[in-house]
């Protein structure tokens, strides 16, 4: 009984779910600083960075089911999703058409994504996918959040396993600095303290300022 016991609350503490975690705590209480994009894409009086959170955020608070079925024309409903449509959910709030953009750059850099035959149906819902347009078009930053905690800031992509998971980093964090993720890989809390038991291969911060124009695509809300 006792090491059934002791499995138990190993399996509530790695999944997030042992009532007694502690306090969440924000950036300000850790009195890091929260960096602002220069760039509000959608003009909506909320900053790029801010948006990319709040998005990935309503997409967490919705709980989709995760359900990575090919969707004719692409998206799911907003009740179905996986990990990269957190992402794209994350740029809708901040008014960029993550799809688009991944599709066009497909048409100009094929070679670089490695794909014979492109499927704008589902392209931009692959892990690899965004991880090489993020390579070129994202401002490429450390995996380690120890070495430089106040360096994972809100927004930022984070690609898991050599790209077989993705998510964005939450302003949420542990006592010691850990930055939560929010992300969907099925699992029951989907902002948690996940950096405890991930590996981290990639860490992006996404900067129109930095782009070519003829990349960005805008969100069409009609």
């Amino acid at each position: 009984m006792l090491i059934a016991l002791a499995v138990l609350i190993f399996v509530l503490w790695w999944f997030n779910l042992w009532p007694f975690v502690g306090r969440i705590y924000t950036m300000e209480d850790l009195e890091m600083k929260v960096e602002q994009s220069a760039v509000d894409f959608n003009e909506n009086g909320v900053d790029d960075y801010r948006d990319f959170l709040l998005g990935a955020r309503k997409d967490a608070e919705n709980f989709p089911k995760y359900d990575g079925s090919y969707v004719q024309g692409g998206y799911p409903d907003e009740n179905t999703g996986v990990c990269t449509d957190v992402i794209w959910r994350a740029f809708r709030e901040a008014g960029y058409d993550l799809k688009a953009m991944v599709d066009a750059d497909i048409a100009a850099r094929q070679d670089e994504y490695g794909i014979e035959a492109p499927d704008p149906n589902i392209d931009f819902r692959r892990v690899k996918n965004l991880e090489t347009f993020f390579e070129e078009y994202a401002v490429k930053l450390g995996n380690d959040w120890q070495e430089n905690s106040e360096e994972w800031q809100p927004g930022d992509i984070i690609i898991f396993d050599d790209g077989g998971h993705i998510g964005v980093v939450s302003d949420r964090r542990t006592r010691a600095g850990r930055p939560y993720i929010i992300h969907n890989a099925g699992q029951p809390m989907r902002e948690e303290d996940y950096l405890k038991r991930a590996k981290v291969t990639g860490h992006y911060r996404f900067d129109a300022s930095k782009i070519d124009a003829k990349i960005l695509r805008k969100w069409n809300y009609s």
